[in-house]
């Protein structure tokens, strides 16, 4: 299922933030696995089947495709649905989402209160399908019910064929510090790989993880926003290879335009696709001089054609040089 590499390196599925572009960028920066931002089972099951945050391109492989519910019977419907019409590498169960809206219709990270409950949705997909069933987990709905090894080790015994923990209770959110001792005690206590999960905002943390769990794959969250070059080096940092040049004015722009290019593709629409890249294009200038100024001229612009020319000359402007 992975690329033959030591410790490979997951892009996560992020509501919003992972459609098919930004995946499509990340791997080739160096991501080994993306994972498509979540699907409702239900949505699925309904003939909502044209969902666009489940459709790839094949240089995306390998990819999963993540979907989240509570009723055993319809996510088995929607597994199959995705297997044969849409032929991921993997399906991946979500439990960890604490989005209100999710956790009121019982699903993400509110299965984490009923283990049972977890076990036989897993086991009813991987009986149902071919393809490898993964999942993605939190510590626990909350402080109280905190056990990472012992929902781990049920994921495991239903079937999951490698499991990912965001160190973080659903009550969390993404609040406090990611508690990496307790991805190293489900790596020592599982057989299946462990993915970890939880504040890598570099290639020195990537490092770390791995050298304080022992984990199997590393997944990056909110650290690859506008900087898909994390991947690089996070794969340098653990290869223990020279460190790649931290990226240009020139490198930023010619990624940029690239990530507007594929959504172009992906969406077809610039209306459209403005809503959903808005977001992206103000990751691109943090951490350049007057980068806030031109986020908020951006966060009032609905014309994408518009947005691109006030990037143009925002970044020949600001940095001294045509970025083209």
């Amino acid at each position: 299922m992975f690329h033959k590499v030591n410790t490979p390196l997951f892009l996560a599925p992020q509501v919003g933030v992972t459609e098919s572009p930004f995946r499509r960028i990340c791997r080739k920066f160096g991501a080994d696995v993306v994972l498509t931002e979540f699907v409702s089972a239900d949505r699925i099951c309904r003939g909502h089947r044209d969902i666009r945050t489940l459709k790839f391109n094949e240089d995306e492989r390998p990819i999963g495709a993540q979907i989240f519910g509570s009723d055993p019977k319809i996510m088995v419907e929607a597994a199959t649905w995705i297997e044969h019409n849409l032929s991921p590498d993997f399906i991946d169960i979500n439990f960890g989402c604490p989005s209100k809206t999710v956790v009121k219709s019982n699903g993400g990270s509110a299965c984490l209160r009923d283990l049972t409950l977890v076990e036989n949705i897993i086991k009813s997909v991987v009986q149902a399908i071919s393809l490898p069933v993964t999942v993605k987990i939190r510590s626990g709905w909350d402080e109280s019910s905190r056990d990472p090894v012992g929902i781990a080790l049920r994921c495991q015994e239903a079937g999951a064929k490698f499991l990912t923990l965001h160190a973080r209770s659903r009550s969390q959110r993404f609040g406090g510090k990611a508690d990496w001792d307790e991805i190293a005690k489900v790596v020592e206590n599982l057989e299946i790989p462990v993915i970890g999960n939880g504040d890598v905002k570099s290639g020195e943390d990537a490092v770390k993880m791995k050298r304080d769990t022992n984990c199997a794959g590393i997944m990056i969250a909110r650290g690859s926003h506008g900087n898909p070059w994390i991947f690089r080096e996070a794969r340098a940092a653990l290869d223990g290879t020279p460190l790649p040049l931290i990226p240009t004015v020139k490198d930023k722009y010619d990624t940029l335009e690239k990530h507007i290019n594929y959504a172009l593709e992906f969406r077809e629409d610039e209306a459209i696709t403005m809503r959903h890249i808005k977001k992206h294009l103000c990751w691109y200038t943090a951490g350049i001089r007057n980068g806030k100024r031109v986020r908020e001229e951006l966060n009032t612009i609905h014309s994408l054609s518009t947005a691109r020319e006030k990037l143009k000359y925002f970044f020949e402007r600001e940095l001294g040089s045509s970025p083209k």
